[in-house]
This record gives C-alpha cells, structure tokens and sequence, in this order.
C-alpha cells in the first residue's frame, strides 16, 4: 500500500459538509413532500413515504434532464420502497411476541 492516509482523509474533511448539507437538503425536500402528500390524501400509509421518496428524488435532478430525473425518481421510489418494506417486516416480526392473550373466563358456580 502507497502512500499515507493522510490524503484520503484531506479529501473526507473537504467533501464531508458538502455530503451533509446535501443530505439535509434531500431530508427537507422528503419531508416537504411527505406532509403535503398527508395532507392530500388524509391518510398515513407507507405509500406516502414510497410516494414522497418518488418526488424527492426527482425534484433536485430535475436540472439535469427529463433521464437523469426519471432515474433519479424510479431509484428513489425503490429504495423508499425496500425501506418501508424492511419496516412493515421488522414490524411484523418484533410485535409478534407482543400480543396479548386472552384470559379464560372461570366457570360460575
């Protein structure tokens, strides 16, 4: 292995606010869409958050063309998709322990 660390981690420190302010302006843009879509539909379902992943993907890559936006749009519709998936899943699985039963009811004598 060349060289020293120390450049590869320059090169984080440099990059790092960049990804994190464009990670804060992809997490406000979901959530913009996510409660305007709410609000539309007067419901709360993981479609919403599938739907709002859709938009939010779309809506910064709009500048780069009808392809780069559709792509762009369809990554992000899947990726919220397996998120919600693995959500109602680990949901599913964790509140299976949970239920209550039932007591019986004692015989009168």
């Amino acid at each position: 292995m060349k060289g020293s660390p120390a450049p590869s981690l320059r090169n984080i420190k440099a990059r790092a606010p960049v990804i994190g302010g464009n990670f804060g302006v992809w997490g406000g843009l979901f959530r913009v869409w996510d409660s305007s879509i709410k609000g539309i539909r007067q419901k709360e379902d993981p479609w919403n958050a599938i739907r709002a992943g859709f938009m939010t993907g779309g809506s910064p890559a709009i500048r780069g063309g009808f392809k780069s936006a559709s792509n762009s749009t369809i990554r992000s519709a899947m990726l919220r998709a397996v998120i919600e998936g693995v959500s109602i899943g680990f949901q599913g699985t964790t509140a299976g322990g949970t239920r209550l039963e039932l007591p019986e009811m004692m015989a009168e004598p």
